[in-house]
């Protein structure tokens, strides 16, 4: 039992040594953080993170700024700005927008809940209400410009971080409204069409629409301050060499956004923008992620060897081919590529077909088990059709069901533990792990379902079809990370390549399904490790696939939009 349990001893302090580290970058200097509930438009209750830096009171007030993420994100992506901002000694409110986080569904609803959180920042008696700025990035610029056209006089500066005013969401823009405003837009932003009517981020400077809001017919000159602070009429332009989410963990478009609050803002503390330290929080959550997966893997290597779980512990009984001939290596394109190939075509049918309702509340969340499904069928029959030798698909269903339980339950009381304590969650950048609302968790019983169908049929056709005799563990753990994970590796080089060389994406008319597929690569990896490690220990795939639907499903369910009010 000793040595079946150093893996899970592992885990935890991996995940120990990460989430202390990501807490004492995030509290530096003595700063505060508060997880806060409060009341929006039409009784829906809002959550957030409040940062406060040390030593202000009502007596000695900051100023303040309320973040925003933006779509199918939550208030933990915004920690990179929070966490400057708050060292800088504003009061920083990082806000889960209507629908997303913590806060009450549907998305979109009441301007995003950006009116709502001003009110709630203005309404604390510790900020300056004289100096408030909004910062948003994405769906979040139209939460703050929702906030700026409610409360035109109640802030005094705003960023838009790979956002626009006007069309689709927000008010139009002009010479003086908003107020202050300093537009942060990545040369390689993938919402450029979106955003400013242009097909290349880097055409930016050159957009009528944004040329009607900093008063010019001539291109924008990026780091030019147009018009007048003490106005409220000044504008700037700033183009990071990042995309639209890697704003997020760029100190170039941070640092911008510091900047210009230092400019527009008074009473903050005169550190400059390059002194950035929020990277290692990133760094610290990423560890703790990964001790995370350490400890699932542990966590069932140990309950295999109590007496309850230990009937399962077998050896693999065959494998389905004796050498990587040429039908295997079909096999192993075809599980690779058609799940990328099917990707578009299959999120788009998803969309139609399951728009939100109180069964499917979470739209992209049911493109992407429509998705699933569907592509788990193919690589069953892919499996099925191209395997080599006839295989045991054997599995104990009561055992494999416990144990996946169990091993994901104790996972999940870490997750619990992380935010209770250290109030993280288990990230790096746009891959995040975080606990599930008591809402989310209803919601996630429904999307278990078409999630544990994808595993078992995938899973079943991965292990039955491209399992070769004589593979050393390493050999295996990469054959069948790269079945899972390559085709979205190679999708996203292609991607991004054209990208960085033509100014836009291969796929111009995708870019949120594209930015929603860099989850993915992560993911699959992450499945197909944790797929193999019980596989190895048991001869059967039930014990991964559900192991992986119920992780898959939280990971999802907590990370995604609620489009449709349910309670």
């Amino acid at each position: 039992m000793k040595k079946q349990s150093r893996l899970f001893h592992l885990g935890w302090v991996v995940i120990l040594i990460g989430a202390l580290l990501a807490h004492f970058i995030q509290t530096s200097g003595g700063i505060s953080i508060r997880d806060i509930r409060f009341n929006g438009a039409n009784g829906q209750v809002l959550s957030g993170l409040l940062y406060v830096p040390p030593g202000v009171t009502a007596e000695n007030k900051a100023p303040g700024i309320l973040a925003v993420h933006g779509y199918i994100n939550s208030r933990e992506t915004q920690s990179g700005f929070a966490i400057e901002y708050a060292r800088r000694g504003y009061v920083v409110l990082a806000l889960d927008q209507s629908g997303h986080g913590y806060s009450d569904a549907p998305a979109f609803a009441n301007g995003f809940g950006g009116p709502a959180g001003l009110a709630y920042l203005r309404s604390l008696d510790i900020v300056d209400t004289n100096n408030i700025g909004l910062e948003g990035h994405s769906m979040g610029g139209w939460t703050v410009l929702a906030a700026a056209a409610a409360m035109p006089n109640d802030y005094k500066a705003v960023v838009l971080e790979g956002s626009s005013t006007g069309a689709p969401f927000a008010q139009e823009g002009s010479t003086t409204w908003p107020r202050n405003l300093a537009v942060v837009f990545s040369k390689f932003d993938e919402f450029s069409p979106l955003m400013w009517n242009v097909d290349r981020a880097q055409d930016v400077v050159s957009s009528p629409k944004l040329q009607a809001v900093f008063g010019t017919t001539d291109a924008v000159v990026p780091g030019n301050v147009y018009g007048d602070i003490a106005a409220g009429t000044a504008r700037m332009l700033q183009t990071p060499n990042t995309t639209h989410p890697g704003d997020h963990i760029s100190p170039e478009a941070i640092g911008y956004s510091i900047d210009w609050f230092a400019q527009t803002l008074e009473g903050a503390k005169p550190i400059p923008s390059s002194d950035q330290i929020w990277l290692w929080k990133e760094i610290g959550t990423l560890i703790a992620f990964v001790g995370f997966i350490i400890l699932l893997a542990g966590t069932f290597e140990m309950l295999l060897s109590t007496a309850t779980f230990a009937h399962l512990r077998q050896a693999p009984v065959a494998t389905a081919h004796r050498s990587r001939t040429a039908k295997w290596w079909i096999g192993f394109a075809l599980s690779a590529f058609i799940p990328v190939l099917t990707y578009y075509l299959f999120l788009y049918w998803g969309g139609q077909l399951l728009p939100g309702s109180a069964l499917f509340p979470q739209t992209i969340t049911s493109q992407i088990a429509f998705w699933a499904v569907l592509n788990g069928v193919i690589v069953f029959l892919i499996g099925f059709v191209l395997r080599g030798e006839k295989v045991s698909a054997r599995g104990n269903v009561l055992g494999s069901i416990l144990i996946a339980l169990a091993t994901v339950g104790i996972g999940y009381l870490f997750v619990i533990a992380a935010d209770f304590l250290f109030k993280i969650d288990f990230r790096f950048w746009v891959v995040a792990l975080k606990p599930m609302s008591l809402l989310q968790a209803k919601i996630a019983l429904v999307y278990l379902v078409p999630f544990t169908l994808f595993f078992v049929l995938a899973l079943r056709g991965l292990h039955t079809g491209l399992t070769v005799t004589g593979d050393s563990r390493a050999k295996q753990y990469l054959s069948n990370i790269g079945a899972l994970a390559m085709g979205f590796l190679v999708f996203l080089v292609v991607q991004y390549g054209w990208l960085l060389i033509n100014g836009h994406l291969l796929s111009l008319n995708e870019p949120l399904n594209t930015v929603v597929a860099i989850q993915f690569l992560p993911l699959m990896a992450i499945i197909a490790f944790l797929s193999t490690f019980t596989y190895r220990r048991t001869g059967s795939y039930l014990p991964g696939a559900l192991i992986n639907s119920l992780f898959v499903t939280w990971y999802i369910v907590a990370g995604q939009a609620t489009q449709f009010p349910v309670s």
